[in-house]
């Protein structure tokens, strides 16, 4: 991830924030990690570049981008939210973050091509009835025009590569890759339906659901 909030670096390790805290501080003396108030709410940590590599990451170390601190928070629930579900751990649901699969394309996005939030990949063998599935994973906390949010859907419906796989394996003659779930702040969830709703038969491998408790980002001066 990015980043991450004292909250939920806090759910993430199971401990309080008191002790959260704590552990960020260790990490900072061992400037595996930075911290810092960045907007509304608790502070931000976030990897170094010795953080990084400590843990075998290849990412470019920087704090998380001002601009998008609302939905980093947002997409940093649904995935606590997943993990926590009994049946993500029983099924070995594995999550790949925006930023993995970004490293994997290499920095070559094209201007055009959508990036999901994250995936959840499900084993062939999980005692789960998705068993075998790879999830794209969409938070929307503002709503897109209703063309573009439909492309998207179409673009994740359709792919079958992997990211970073060649461009002749995108639209291969293969099995298609996702079934999307959309988390959808109340402001975002009907122009999602609406374009559900344009796609005809392939809006079956859509999901629509409302974002998790603690996606908001804090307002000024308050709690979420």
């Amino acid at each position: 991830m990015y980043g991450v909030q004292l909250d939920h670096l806090a759910a993430a390790l199971g401990v309080n924030e008191a002790h959260a805290r704590r552990i960020a501080a260790r990490w900072r003396a061992r400037r595996y990690a930075e911290s810092a108030r960045l907007g509304p709410g608790s502070a931000w940590t976030w990897l170094t570049r010795t953080g990084l590599a400590a843990c075998g990451l290849p990412y470019a170390a920087a704090p998380p981008a001002l601009g998008r601190l609302a939905h980093i928070r947002a997409v940093a629930a649904v995935r606590l939210a997943l993990e926590s579900a009994p049946r993500y751990a029983a099924g070995g649901g594995y999550w790949r973050s925006e930023r993995r699969l970004r490293a994997r394309m290499g920095g070559r996005v094209g201007l055009r091509e959508h990036i999901p939030d994250g995936e959840v990949h499900w084993p062939e063998d999980a005692p789960v009835p998705w068993a075998g599935e790879c999830w794209a994973i969409e938070a929307e906390l503002t709503p897109k025009t209703a063309r573009r949010t439909v492309a998207i859907m179409r673009e994740l419906l359709t792919r079958t590569g992997d990211y970073g796989c060649p461009a002749a394996e995108i639209r291969a003659a293969a099995p298609p890759r996702h079934a999307v779930l959309y988390l959808c702040a109340p402001a975002a969830r009907p122009v999602v339906a609406r374009a559900r709703e344009a796609l005809g038969a392939p809006a079956a491998r859509i999901e629509i659901r409302r974002l998790p408790p603690g996606a908001a980002l804090a307002p000024p001066g308050g709690t979420p």
